[in-house]
């Protein structure tokens, strides 16, 4: 019986002590987060970007993740539009307001969010690999022997290049599921595409909301993700566990960023309305 009891003990103590290792390396993490975060926005402030690594990373991040993000966007618009327009059409009948209550989401919700999980999974995922590989194999320490800042040189790029293809890729995502779902709704329940194309719901407010997230998940998913990658250890397993890590902690910034941006812009609209 004492022998049960003991080893009774030593379980819970055990799992003290992972709750214990898991709370202090959340803790690691975030300060190492906060610090690699400000570090990259006193880079891009005083202009310590590479215009060459800066082009070639607006390439990989941009020109790379269009087609993914517009497929994906295109196929979510289409299905969400059928599956209201169908509920509503068996309640009520009267799908003249679908379109711009669609449009309106669009722009301040679905758009900026689907499109940063998107790229949380292919964006960030490359980004970890890379920075993974690179610390793996020393060559981030070389950079550091040469003079050379890895935060500046390394991350920095792939910061504003992030931001700004976050941009511009959600507004094409925007139009392609705007598209889509007009297409949808003529196609599978005759509505007239210029009822359905009705933005007068669209508020400045909207617009406002729907960038600011652009910016913060585009300055988001970089920075975890360039994280994950230079605190890589242990060879290629390591760099696929950073991999993991990445797309994880990635994903998690977006919905939590999404969560406060929405609550703050709700009452900023509710205010602006007067509601």
């Amino acid at each position: 019986m004492n022998k049960s009891l003991s080893q009774a003990q030593n379980r819970a103590l055990e799992s003290v002590r992972g709750v214990g290792r898991a709370g202090i390396g959340a803790a690691e993490d975030a300060r190492g987060l906060r610090w690699l975060f400000m570090r990259t926005l006193y880079g891009t402030i005083a202009g310590k970007c590479e215009r060459a690594m800066l082009v070639r990373q607006l390439y990989h991040i941009g020109n790379k993740s269009l087609i993914f993000v517009a497929i994906t966007l295109g196929f979510l618009g289409m299905v969400l539009v059928f599956q209201t327009c169908l509920q509503v059409n068996q309640v009520t009948g009267d799908l003249s307001q679908i379109g711009s209550d669609w449009v309106r989401i669009l722009v301040h919700e679905f758009g900026p969010t689907l499109t940063a999980m998107m790229m949380a999974t292919r964006v960030g995922a490359g980004i970890a690999a890379e920075l993974g590989s690179m610390t793996v194999t020393e060559q981030v320490d070389a950079l550091r022997m040469c003079g050379v800042d890895p935060v500046d040189y390394l991350v920095v790029p792939r910061f504003i290049a992030h931001i700004l293809m976050s941009i511009v890729i959600t507004t094409f995502a925007v139009v392609v599921a705007m598209a889509v779902g007009t297409m949808t709704a003529k196609l599978s329940f005759h509505v007239n595409p210029r009822t359905f194309m009705d933005i007068e719901k669209v508020q400045s407010g909207d617009v406002i909301l729907g960038l600011l997230k652009c910016v913060c998940y585009g300055a988001a998913i970089p920075v975890v993700s360039s994280y994950c990658g230079l605190s890589a250890r242990g060879g290629s397993q390591g760099v696929g566990a950073a991999t993991t890590r990445a797309v994880i902690g990635s994903s998690f910034a977006v919905l939590l960023l999404d969560f406060v941006l929405s609550g703050l812009g709700y009452r900023f609209l509710q205010n602006n309305t007067g509601g």
